[in-house]
C-alpha cells in the first residue's frame, strides 16, 4: 500500500486557528492523506488554548512554544523549531494560512528545507507598506508553490505578479467553513442576554491597530467616537489588554469605565464573539477577518482604515472603508438606522465547503 501523503499545517495566532478548524474532519474522508497541526505559539495564553482544545476540538500535534519576543526573535525561533519538525515529519506539503509572522516564518522554513508550500488566503493585497502583514503576504506568495484563493482580487493579483494559472486555486474562504460548522454552538451562546443586550439594538466595536490604540491622539479620537455612538446605542467593545494599559497610561480609562453606554469586556471566545457579530446592528472596526464574517452574515460593517486587503467585502459585501472622521462615521451609522445602507451579497464560494475544495486539490497535486 502506498504511503500516506503528509500535510503539515502551521498556525500561530487566533485568526489563523479559525481558518483551519475543518481540515481534520475533511481529511478523515481521504485515507490517502494525513495531517500534522503545528502551533507556533506566536499568540499564547489560556484563552487561546481554550479556543483550540474546547471549542474547536482541535488539539495541535506539536506546540513550538516560542514565547514572547521581537518579531525577529519570534520568527527565528519558529524557523528553528519548524526546521526540526519538517526534517522529522517529512511532509509532502506545508500549508500556511493568512499573513502573520508565523505565516512568513513557516514559509521560509518550508522553502529552505525544500518542501512544497501552499498558502491559504493567497493573493490578498492592501498595497499599504505601513502594514507589516502586507510584507508577510507578498513574501509568502513569492515562495508558495500552490495558491489557495478566497476572492477574485487574489486571482487577479497573483496572475499580475506572474504566477502560473495552474497553481492558483480559487477555493473560497475557510473562515466561513468554521462559521458554518459551528453555527449551532454560536447560536446557543448566551452572551447577548448575559450582557443585557437587545438583538439589533447594539453596536459591536473592535479596535486593535497600533495606529489607533497605541498613542494619545488615536485614543482621544476613539473616546470621542464612543461618546458619539453611545448617545444612541449601547456599544460592546472587547478590548485588548494592551489597549487597557495604554488607556490607564494616558489617564483615560476611568472615562471609558464610567460610560454607561459602553460595555467593555476581555477578548471573547469564538462562539460568544460570533454571536455578537450576528446579533449587532452594525460593526465599527479596524480589523481584518471581521470584514468577511460580517459580509457573510449581512451585517453592516464600517472599517476605519485607509484600505482593505479584502476588497470583495466592499464591492459585493456589507463592508465600507472609511476615514477615522466622526461626522463621516456617524452619517453612515444614520444610514444603517434609516435602512438605506447597502445590503450586500455573499461572495462566490463562501459556502462552508472551502476546506473540502483545498483537500480535493491536494489529493490531485500530491
Amino acid at each position: 500500500m502506498a504511503a500516506k501523503k503528509k500535510i503539515m499545517i502551521v498556525v500561530g495566532t487566533r485568526p489563523n486557528f479559525i481558518k483551519v478548524t475543518q481540515f481534520r474532519r475533511v481529511l478523515a474522508g481521504h485515507p490517502s492523506m494525513e495531517m500534522v497541526l503545528v502551533h507556533t505559539g506566536q499568540h499564547f495564553d489560556e484563552r487561546m488554548s481554550t479556543v483550540f482544545f474546547e471549542q474547536f476540538g482541535l488539539t495541535p500535534d506539536l506546540f513550538l512554544n516560542i514565547g514572547q519576543g521581537s518579531p525577529n526573535t519570534q520568527m527565528a525561533n519558529i524557523m528553528l523549531g519548524l526546521e526540526k519538525a519538517i526534517l522529522e515529519y517529512q511532509p509532502d506539503i506545508v500549508l500556511v494560512p493568512g499573513d502573520v509572522n508565523s505565516t512568513l516564518a513557516a514559509a521560509l522554513a518550508a522553502n529552505k528545507t525544500g518542501v512544497k508550500l501552499g498558502h491559504i488566503e493567497s493573493g490578498l493585497r492592501s498595497f499599504d507598506r505601513s502594514m507589516p502583514e502586507e510584507f508577510n503576504r507578498v513574501l509568502t506568495d513569492l515562495m508558495a508553490d500552490h495558491f489557495f484563493v478566497t476572492e477574485q482580487s487574489g486571482m487577479d493579483h497573483l496572475l499580475k505578479e506572474g504566477h502560473k494559472k495552474e497553481y492558483i486555486h480559487f477555493v473560497g474562504n475557510t473562515m466561513i467553513d468554521t462559521m458554518v460548522a459551528f453555527s449551532s454552538q454560536i447560536e446557543s451562546s448566551d452572551i447577548v442576554s448575559r450582557f443585557g443586550l437587545e438583538p439589533k439594538q447594539f453596536v459591536l466595536m473592535t479596535m486593535h491597530r497600533p495606529a489607533t490604540v497605541d498613542h494619545k491622539e488615536g485614543l482621544t479620537q476613539l473616546l470621542e467616537l464612543i461618546r458619539s455612538v453611545t448617545k444612541k446605542y449601547k456599544v460592546v467593545f472587547p478590548i485588548h489588554p494592551r489597549t487597557v494599559k495604554k488607556l490607564r497610561e494616558f489617564g483615560m480609562y476611568d472615562w471609558m469605565n464610567n460610560n454607561e453606554g459602553l460595555q467593555m469586556t476581555d477578548p471573547l471566545d469564538y462562539f460568544a464573539f460570533q454571536k455578537l457579530v450576528k446579533e449587532c446592528k452594525l460593526i465599527i472596526t479596524d480589523s481584518g477577518g471581521i470584514q468577511e464574517e460580517s459580509t457573510f452574515l449581512g451585517v453592516p460593517c464600517l472599517t476605519l482604515r485607509p484600505n482593505t486587503e479584502r476588497p470583495v467585502t466592499v464591492t459585493l459585501g456589507t463592508n465600507l472603508i472609511l476615514p477615522f472622521e466622526i461626522p463621516v462615521i456617524m452619517e453612515k451609522v444614520a444610514m444603517v438606522e434609516a435602512g438605506t445602507f447597502k445590503k450586500g451579497i455573499v461572495p462566490p464560494m463562501w459556502d462552508g465547503k472551502s476546506t473540502e475544495r483545498i483537500v480535493q486539490t491536494l489529493s490531485k497535486i500530491l
